[in-house]
């Protein structure tokens, strides 16, 4: 079976760079572009020779939403299929995209695992759809669930969904940078505990980390949101 073409659609540059990385190490796949807007993304699609057949497309672009390229995209006749990569958790979002017919939806940050696992999904639902033989219902209901599943990789072992969501909504809306002792005393949690999943959104590229200097000894590690 052919490689799968990728366009990556990312405005943050070190966020692409991660995500390319990721894909280029998925069996099967080739990354055949990247766009940072929604626009770029319109033209290379729009390219007779682009080869791409998956985008993964980030919600909030710079000069559009994830969702008008989308339609955008199906209106000018291009067929590829959209994974959303976004760190949207608004449900109206989800269903919006559900009803546009995006076959995935991975939420940032995410593992290396968790996006491989969508991709093989993904590549195994292709790879059912080639055949030429009419399918049964039987046969449609297991192809449609190829493409879900288990999301067991999304997150490192010991770490919970709920207490990651905790950690975004105190650093994200701060103006200021926060270290992991300031974040844990927000949350009640033991510093440890905060700074797992402080040093796990930094290796998302969703949150920066900067040394903090003043006191004596070594300087603190504060973490600072990536601005959208």
């Amino acid at each position: 079976m052919k490689e799968i073409g990728v366009l990556i659609v990312e405005d943050e540059p070190i966020v692409a760079d991660a995500h390319v990385a990721y894909v280029e190490r998925v069996r099967g796949f080739a990354v055949r572009g990247r766009a940072h807007d929604g626009a770029a993304a319109i033209r290379q699609l729009g390219k007779p020779s682009s080869g791409i057949d998956l985008v993964l497309l980030d919600m909030f672009l710079p000069d559009m939403h994830g969702l008008d390229v989308v339609r955008a995209m199906r209106t000018a006749g291009h067929r590829a299929d959209v994974i959303a990569v976004t760190s949207a958790r608004d449900i109206e979002v989800v269903r919006a995209a559900v009803s546009q017919g995006i076959v995935q939806y991975l939420l940032k940050p995410f593992t290396f695992s968790a996006l491989r696992e969508k991709l093989e999904r993904y590549a195994a639902y292709r790879q059912q759809l080639a055949s030429d033989v009419a399918f049964s219902q039987h046969e449609v209901d297991r192809v449609l669930a190829t493409l879900r599943g288990s999301d067991s990789g999304s997150l490192p072992k010991g770490m919970s969904p709920e207490s990651l969501d905790a950690v975004v909504m105190v650093l994200r809306p701060s103006c200021e940078s926060l270290s992991a002792t300031e974040v844990a005393s927000l949350l009640g949690a033991s510093r440890v505990t905060a700074r797992r999943y402080l040093e796990f959104l930094a290796n998302s590229a969703l949150v920066v980390r900067r040394s903090r200097y003043g006191g004596a000894g070594r300087p603190e590690v504060e973490y600072h949101w990536v601005d959208r």
